[in-house]
């Protein structure tokens, strides 16, 4: 899955001579902290509600907006990358651009990415989820799979993600099996912790609510 297959459709960026007011109505609309500025299909930069609230009742964008490099991703760029690129500069949406003539391709927004993983397959299929920590050293895929299909099931997902002891690593996975009683006691067998499980109305409810809380705060 690429950016270009993700571009939210129902966001317009800013325009050069938008103003304070007109900022702040479009990010409250969208629920973002953040929009592009887009000038005959050219990406100019991006404007924050900090800055928004930092003008004068006289100031347009082109007065504030300085020009340089502009966070932004390619149309070609993978999800994950795009997702990383959100995350290390703590955004709510990430302009796409077309790498080869440098134009404006629409923007993806925190909304999007999960409405994207809500509707994937891996999603849709029923199942369970189990989350197990480990040594960094001593992790395995290979092995993690080895366990569920010996079980007679089979791993839908998965994902890794940082345990507070740095030397460890969380893994979520997401199995095609409702009753995993067996794969769990699997886990404990081969010394894996058996952080948390699921069933995968449970764990997506408790998703969505972070997610309720997320777009809560952006509302503030």
């Amino acid at each position: 899955m690429i950016a270009n297959e993700v571009i939210s459709n129902a966001i317009f960026p800013l325009r050069k001579q938008d103003t304070a007011e007109d900022i702040l109505t479009m990010l409250s609309m969208n629920r973002l902290k953040e929009l592009p500025v887009v000038d005959e299909g050219k990406l100019l930069g991006i404007i924050s509600e900090g800055q928004a609230y930092e003008m004068t009742s006289t100031q347009t964008i082109s007065d504030i907006l300085i020009p340089g490099q502009v966070i932004q991703v390619d149309k070609h760029t993978h999800i994950f990358e795009l997702i990383s690129k959100m995350a290390l500069h703590n955004l709510t949406m990430i302009p796409i651009v077309d790498d080869k003539d440098q134009t404006f391709k629409g923007i993806v927004t925190q909304e999007d990415v999960f409405n994207f993983y809500a509707k994937s397959f891996s999603f849709k299929e029923p199942g369970s989820i189990v989350v197990v920590e480990m040594s960094r050293r001593s992790y395995s895929m290979a092995e993690i799979s080895q366990i569920v299909e010996s079980e007679g099931a089979a791993i839908l997902s998965s994902f890794l993600s940082n345990a507070s002891d740095i030397e460890k690593i969380i893994v979520t996975i997401k199995i095609n099996k409702l009753d995993i009683r067996s794969i769990i006691a699997g886990f404990e067998r081969y010394s894996y912790e058996v952080k948390a499980s699921y069933t995968e109305q449970e764990y997506y409810d408790n998703l969505k609510d972070r997610y309720d809380m997320l777009m809560h705060y952006l509302d503030v």
